[in-house]
C-alpha cells in the first residue's frame, strides 16, 4: 500500500546530509533531524501555513542546532579519550542488517557519498570553529548563499565570507590529498591488505609514504593506540605487530565515507573500519576506528568487541 507523500518528512534525507557533514555523526545528526521535526511540529497550524519554503526553514533550525552542538562538543571533545574520529558510514548496500530489497530507517542509508564526506575532509573539519565549519558547509557544499548562511550563523554576509575564506585555507594547510581514480586509491588498499595479511614488510614499505600516519579511535571502550603512529617504520611494527595480536582477524574491502577502505572483523564481527588517504600510490594516512558506539552501522546485532 502507498502511503501518502509527506513533502516535510521528505526533507529528511537532506536535513540527515547537512547535520553528519557539520556533527561527524551519526548518532548526533539524527537527534538533529527528531529535534528539528519536534520544532516544525511544535509551530501553531497558523504559523507553518505562513512558512512559504518548509524545506528552507527545517535547514535553518537544523542548521541552528548544529551550531550549538558543535559548541559543546568542543567540551566533550577534551575529556574522549585517545583520538577523535569521525564516525564513518558506509555504502547503502553495505549497511549491516539491512534486508535485501527494503528501505532502511537507519541514518547510515540517507547519507549522499561524495568528496564532501571523505574521511580526510572530515577530520580537517573538525579542527574548525564551529562557526568556520558551518559557513564552509552551506556555502560550498550546499550553496547556500552567503546571505543565507549569515541568517542561519548570526552574522553579516561578509563575516560569513571571511568564514568560509578562513575554513578553505585550512583544507589548503592540512594539504588534504587530491583524489586520485577511485580504481586507483582502490588497488592501492587491495594491495595494502595482500601484504598486510601476508605480513610482507617489503611490499608493505613500498605502499606507505614515508610519513605515513596512523590515527585509532577506540574512545576508551576498546583498546586503541592513544596517540597517532608516525613514520612508515612505526606504521609498519603497529600492523606487523596487530596482525600478530589477533591472529583470527580477518579484512575486507568496503566502501568508507565513499572511499576504499578496509573492514577488520574477528570471528565474523566487525570489530575496526579503517579509511585510507592516498596520493601517488602509496597510503598517507589511515584512520581506525575501533569505538563500538561508532561502528553500529556495521555491526547490526552484533556482540560488542572485547
Amino acid at each position: 500500500m502507498n502511503t501518502p507523500y509527506d513533502p516535510i518528512i521528505a526533507e529528511r534525507r537532506q536535513l540527515t546530509n547537512l547535520a553528519y557533514r557539520l556533527l561527524g555523526s551519526l548518532a548526533d545528526a539524527e537527534d538533529v533531524v527528531q529535534e528539528t521535526y519536534i520544532r516544525w511540529y511544535a509551530l501553531p497550524d497558523d504559523k507553518r501555513e505562513a512558512i512559504g519554503t518548509p524545506g528552507a526553514w527545517l535547514m535553518k533550525v537544523a542548521g541552528r542546532i548544529c551550531l550549538d552542538m558543535l559548541g559543546s562538543a568542543r567540551a566533550r571533545r577534551e575529556r574522549y579519550v585517545g583520538e577523535w574520529i569521525p564516525e564513518p558510514v558506509p555504502a547503502p548496500a553495505e549497511w549491516a542488517g539491512a534486508p535485501s530489497g527494503e528501505t532502511v530507517a537507519d541514518p547510515a542509508d540517507r547519507i549522499t557519498l561524495d568528496e564532501s564526506i571523505n574521511m580526510a575532509l572530515l577530520v580537517v573539519l573538525d579542527s574548525m570553529t564551529p562557526a568556520e565549519r558551518v559557513a564552509f558547509i552551506l556555502h560550498d557544499v550546499f550553496r547556500y548563499s552567503f546571505a543565507e548562511v549569515a541568517d542561519i550563523v548570526g552574522r553579516s554576509d561578509a563575516a560569513c565570507r571571511q568564514l568560509a575564506t578562513s575554513a578553505r585555507r585550512r583544507l589548503r594547510d592540512a594539504q588534504v590529498a587530491s583524489s586520485a581514480p577511485t580504481a586507483r586509491r582502490a588497488a592501492v588498499v587491495r594491495d595494502f591488505k595482500q601484504a598486510w595479511e601476508a605480513k610482507n614488510i617489503e611490499a608493505l614499505v613500498g605502499l606507505l609514504d614515508p610519513d605515513a600516519t596512523v590515527v585509532a579511535d577506540g574512545g576508551g571502550l576498546v583498546s586503541a593506540a592513544l596517540h597517532p603512529i608516525e613514520g612508515r617504520d612505526q606504521v609498519v611494527r603497529f600492523a606487523l605487530g596487530l596482525a600478530g595480536r589477533v591472529p583470527g582477524m580477518t579484512l575486507v574491502e568496503s566502501t568508507v565515507n565513499g572511499q576504499p577502505g578496509l573492514v577488520a572483523q574477528n570471528d565474523g564481527v566487525t570489530v575496526a573500519v579503517i579509511a585510507f588517504e592516498v596520493a601517488d600510490d602509496q597510503v598517507i594516512r589511515m584512520w581506525a576506528i575501533r569505538n563500538p558506539d561508532k561502528l553500529r552501522a556495521w555491526t547490526r546485532g552484533a556482540r560488542r568487541p572485547e
